[in-house]
């Protein structure tokens, strides 16, 4: 049998910082299975009818205050732009799952139980110290450098609890909603990567 047909969609969840994308980048390249992360936001701008800088903007990274005049402004005559990027981001997650691939956070792991398919999910932490040195050298960043750094990196952690908790109602990086959680600071994103593909 392919040994590709008998790996399981594995979902990674992270802290802003703590190397998701290279993590499921090397993994997919020793799994020979696609893996899918900046990718969302042209698959769902086809499907939701908003733009990439529209889901960009209003996708993940969704603040508490926005979400709330959002929903204050809402009522049953208009659509919630949140709610319809979700939808259309949830669609493209059961689509891709279909055959074994890498989905880079948007409560894929959460979405995938929820619809009874299978999947090994992984959540990422690292020290404060690893992640705002990762953070400086992300192009997203802009140039942000000491307690300007620090407040970006806090405010891409919160938006992504929220986000998180706005959708499942779980709190992100509860242990017992992954099969495995790693401490990237501590073992080196090479070594994260092999064991999650010994373990899968």
């Amino acid at each position: 049998m392919d040994q590709k047909k008998q790996l399981p969609v594995i979902t990674i969840s992270r802290q802003y910082g703590a190397g998701g994308r290279s993590v499921a980048r090397k993994l997919s390249e020793k799994l020979g299975i696609e893996f899918y992360d900046l990718d969302f936001v042209k698959l769902t701008a086809k499907i939701s009818g908003y733009s990439e800088d529209e889901i960009n903007r209003e996708g993940e990274d969704m603040g508490r205050y926005a979400k709330f005049v959002n929903r204050f402004l809402t009522n049953a005559s208009f659509s919630n732009p949140y709610d319809e990027i979700y939808q259309a981001q949830r669609a493209v997650i059961l689509g891709l799952a279909e055959k074994p691939c890498i989905i880079v956070g948007r409560c894929s792991n959460i979405i995938l139980r929820e619809e009874g398919i299978e999947s090994f999910d992984v959540f990422l932490t690292a020290s404060r110290e690893f992640r705002l040195k990762r953070a400086a050298e992300l192009d997203e960043n802009r140039g942000r450098t000491g307690p300007e750094l620090e407040k970006y990196v806090d405010h891409r952690d919160q938006w992504r609890r929220i986000y998180f908790k706005s959708y499942t109602s779980h709190e992100m990086g509860e242990a017992a909603d992954y099969h495995l959680c790693l401490d990237v600071s501590r073992f080196g994103i090479d070594r994260c990567v092999d064991l999650i593909a010994e373990l899968v």
